[in-house]
C-alpha cells in the first residue's frame, strides 16, 4: 500500500554541494591482528591529513572492501560525523580495482584522487598537484610523490614530443630523504645511491618543473581519464594487470601526461605505525577550505592514432638499447649513469 505523495516528484532536479574534486579510498582491513594491526590507525592518519591540507572543499569516498565489522562500525560514526561523504560496504572481497569502481563509474567533479589508505598528505599537497595540471595541460594523471626510474613507464608520448627539446632532462632529485623513507615504507632497508642521483624531469612554459610518471598509489586525475575504462570489472584482488589496465593505461589512452610533482608532497607509510608518522601528523597546518572550480583545466580526448604512435610503435624503437643509450646521454646522464639506467631500467 501506497499512502500520501513522494515529496521528491515533480520534476525536481538534483541539487549537490558545490565540488569539484573527490578523493577514493579503498580500504581493507579484515580484522586487526599481524599484518593489519596498525591498519586502522594508519588509515586515520591518512583520511584526516587530506581533510587537514586540502585547499578545496573536497569530497571523501570510502569503499570498505571486506572490513571486520567493527571497522565499519567505525566508519560509520565518520560518516556520521560528516567527515567522510560517501561510504560504499562490501560484504565480500571484491578487490582494490572493484572497490574503486564502485565510485569512479559514477564520478561527476573535474579532479579525483585515488589514494591507497595508508598515505599521509602533507602541506600544500593539493596547490602542487593542480600546479602541474595548470602548466601542463596535458597532464592525465600527477602523483604528490616523485619516485626513482618511473621516466619511462607510459611516458612514451612524452619522450616523443620532448626527444629533443631541453625542456625534457635529468637533474638533481629535489628530496632525497623523502626518497629514502618512501623505499623504507616498502620494505628496502636503504636507498641505493644509483637511485637516488638523479630524475627525469619536464619544465613547463612556466618554469614549473615536473617528474616523468606516475605512481599510483596515490594519484590526482582528470576525470576524463576513466571514460577510457575497460567495461568490465577486474578478475583480481589486487594483483595481475588490474592497476595498469583501470589506473595507468586508461591516461593514455587519452594521450595524457602522467606525471609527478618534483617536491615531494605525501608519505607512503605501508602497514606498521611509527611515532615519525604522528609527528609529521601533528605538524600539518590545517586550512579552511573553499569551493574551487578546476573545470578550466584541459579536457583530453580518447586518441588511438596517437596512442599507437608513441605506446607501440615508439616504444617498442627506444627499447633498442643504442638508442636508448643515446637517448639517456642526449638528456644529460653521464656514462656511469646510462649504464646503470640501462641495466637496471
Amino acid at each position: 500500500m501506497r499512502k500520501g505523495y513522494n515529496p521528491t516528484k515533480g520534476g525536481k532536479l538534483v541539487v549537490k554541494a558545490p565540488c569539484d574534486h573527490r578523493i577514493i579510498i579503498p580500504l581493507h582491513i579484515p580484522h586487526e591482528n599481524d599484518y593489519f594491526k596498525d591498519a586502522y590507525k594508519i588509515f586515520e592518519l591518512c583520511l584526516f591529513s587530506v581533510l587537514k591540507t586540502a585547499s578545496s572543499k573536497l569530497k571523501v569516498s570510502i569503499i570498505s572492501n571486506k572490513c571486520s565489522f567493527e571497522v565499519n562500525q567505525r566508519l560509520l560514526q565518520l560518516y556520521k560525523d560528516q567527515d567522510i561523504d560517501e561510504l560504499i560496504i562490501e560484504k565480500e572481497g571484491i578487490g582494490k580495482i572493484n572497490s574503486l569502481l564502485k565510485a569512479l563509474r559514477t564520478v561527476e567533479e573535474r579532479l579525483v584522487t585515488i589514494t591507497d589508505a595508508d598515505v599521509l598528505f602533507l602541506d600544500q599537497w593539493e596547490d602542487e598537484v593542480v600546479s602541474v595540471f595548470k602548466s601542463f595541460p596535458k597532464a592525465g594523471a600527477v602523483c604528490p610523490v616523485p619516485l626513482y626510474r618511473k621516466h619511462l613507464d607510459l611516458t612514451a608520448n612524452i619522450w616523443s614530443k620532448y626527444l629533443f627539446s631541453n625542456k625534457l632532462k635529468f637533474r638533481a632529485v629535489k628530496d632525497v630523504d623523502a626518497l629514502e623513507n618512501f623505499v623504507k615504507s616498502i620494505g628496502w632497508t636503504h636507498l641505493p645511491e644509483e637511485f637516488g642521483d638523479s630524475i627525469g624531469t619536464l619544465t613547463a612554459k612556466d618554469n614549473t618543473v615536473a617528474v616523468l610518471g606516475c605512481s599510483h598509489f596515490v594519484a590526482t586525475y582528470k576525470s576524463e581519464v576513466f571514460k577510457a575504462l575497460p567495461e568490465d570489472n577486474s578478475a583480481y584482488l589486487i594483483d595481475g594487470d588490474s592497476e595498469f589496465l583501470y589506473m595507468d593505461k586508461p591516461v593514455v589512452l587519452v594521450d595524457g601526461y602522467r606525471l609527478s610533482t618534483y617536491t615531494n608532497n605525501a608519505y607512503h607509510l605501508g602497514n606498521v605505525f611509527e611515532p615519525w608518522m604522528q609527528d609529521n601528523f601533528d605538524a600539518l597546518k590545517a586550512r579552511e577550505q573553499k569551493y574551487i572550480d578546476y573545470s578550466s583545466l584541459k579536457t583530453l580526448k580518447k586518441n588511438t592514432i596517437k596512442y599507437i604512435l608513441a605506446h607501440k610503435i615508439f616504444k617498442n624503437v627506444i627499447k633498442f638499447r643504442p638508442i636508448l643509450r643515446y637517448m639517456l646521454k642526449l638528456k644529460g646522464l653521464t656514462k656511469a649513469q646510462v649504464d646503470n639506467y640501462v641495466d637496471l631500467k
